[in-house]
């Protein structure tokens, strides 16, 4: 996951500046060095690594951080602020037409950014918001591109536009007419945001930006946005700079932000083209497209938390009314294996139990930035522990409604066919059902302590 690697390194630099109480200037010094290290290795461009050090040191001992009662926990604090900064201080957001004229966004990118499926996850999270979006397939030159495009479309039940007239042009004319056509389209259908995929190389040529720059002249396109692989590293913002002075950018899309990749484009985008970043695309999903907040990464990358993307996340995910039903039979103790069969599944669409913890202040360390694995645990011992909440779920689905409304029906008889259902041992399932007792008397403790908030956390 982005930034696990970066942000275990910095927890580890901060823990020994607190340990140490007091710090000497070369205590300071040499946590600045490590940082800069961890910077460096995270793949941040080494102008950015060199500028925001500098901006550390600065402050560090402008504001008489030795003389402080908690120097490790201000640097702490000096390096959240430089951090959010790098980032872009403030979320940013799409800008619409005014009125009640037609928005057009245009999506650019090099070829496997991920435009086509970033185009979808944009047209569904607008949708919501009552903007009826309308999905316009633009790459001429690849035969699957609009098929891709209109599935996308499909999935998440918008408008997707198909032109019906034989073209003779080149590729560029093609698309021009196909940009025309589509905005005529959406007057008439009344789709208030027209978003364009365009076609993408392998690499930035001449051809590309200029068809770019032809379909900008044709139309008039309010936000053109531009999509790159944040696994990519460096090579993500010498291609940002690129787009930026050939055709202009408003804003930029991180995509695979939840792949195997050390964060440093997301960290450096900012500061080399000043363009803000809008949107992390964290998974495959239609819904996998998560609001950028500088303040919130920041935190995540530090181990502080993002308690508030955690609650808009339940706020979308969570079934209000399943969950005011489980908090209540948590409460009553009345909690069952169809209760918890739902509450897994819950939390499934929260990112896992991982994910959670790698949004609650204190935990974030234990969760990995996205949920990669516990910390502690060997990536084996951590697939070991996803397995077995397969397994459990497996055997709960191996019982009757019967069984999974009242546990105390599982005798020896029953135990043994959920077993041959599920593919266990009867072991395991009398370890399931002792570990649902032990965790169900515990539930009953939380709901006596009536916490608030409690019932937007059925888990």
């Amino acid at each position: 996951m982005a930034f696990d690697s970066l942000s275990e390194r910095l927890q580890n630099i901060f823990s020994s500046l607190k340990r140490k109480g007091r710090l000497s200037k070369q205590d300071v010094d040499d946590g600045i060095k490590e940082i800069k290290r961890a910077l460096l290795a995270a793949d941040v461009n080494f102008k950015v690594v060199k500028e925001f050090v500098s901006g550390i040191s600065e402050k560090a001992y402008g504001t008489n951080v030795l003389e402080g009662l908690n120097p490790g926990q201000t640097i702490v604090k000096i390096v959240n602020e430089e951090l959010i900064s790098l980032l872009g201080n403030d979320r940013k957001e799409p800008v619409f037409a005014a009125g009640s004229a037609i928005t057009v966004w245009m999506l650019i990118g090099l070829q496997g950014a991920g435009k086509t499926t970033t185009a979808g996850k944009l047209a569904g999270k607008f949708k919501e918001k009552g903007k009826k979006p309308l999905l316009v397939p633009c790459d001429v030159y690849r035969p699957a591109a609009a098929r891709q495009l209109k599935l996308n479309a499909e999935k998440c039940g918008v408008d997707f536009f198909s032109s019906e007239k034989e073209s003779k042009g080149n590729g560029t004319e093609k698309v021009k007419e196909i940009v025309k056509d589509s905005l005529e389209y959406a007057g008439k259908h009344g789709n208030k945001l027209v978003i364009l995929d365009t076609a993408g190389r392998l690499q930035i040529d001449e051809e590309m930006m200029s068809e770019l720059s032809a379909v900008k002249d044709e139309i008039n396109v309010h936000q053109t946005f531009l999509i790159l692989d944040a696994m990519t590293g460096q090579e993500a913002v010498n291609v940002a700079k690129e787009f930026a002075t050939q055709t202009g950018i408003d804003g930029v899309i991180l995509t695979k932000l939840d792949g195997d990749t050390r964060g440093g484009a997301a960290l450096s985008i900012r500061a080399v083209t000043d363009v803000p970043i809008l949107y992390a695309g964290m998974g495959e999903k239609i819904s996998d497209l998560e609001d950028f907040y500088p303040d919130r990464m920041a935190g995540r990358i530090l181990g502080m938390g993002d308690v508030l993307s955690l609650i808009e996340k339940a706020e979308a995910s969570i079934n209000e009314e399943t969950a005011k039903n489980l908090s209540q039979k948590i409460k009553k103790a009345s909690f069952d294996f169809e209760d918890y069969l739902e509450s897994t599944r819950q939390m499934k669409n929260l990112g896992g139990l991982s994910g959670i913890m790698g949004m609650l202040p204190g935990l974030s360390g234990m969760g990995g930035f996205g949920g990669k694995k516990m910390k502690g645990l060997s990536d084996d011992q951590t697939k070991q522990a996803e397995d077995q909440m397969k397994k459990m779920e497996a055997m709960i689905c191996s019982m009757t409604i019967k069984e999974r409304r009242n546990p105390d029906l599982l005798n020896p008889s029953r135990k043994a066919r959920i077993a041959r259902g599920a593919g266990v041992q009867v072991a395991d399932v009398n370890r399931m059902v002792k570990q649902f007792e032990s965790m169900r008397q515990m539930m009953k403790t939380f709901g006596k302590g009536g916490k608030k908030g409690f019932a937007k956390f059925p888990f």
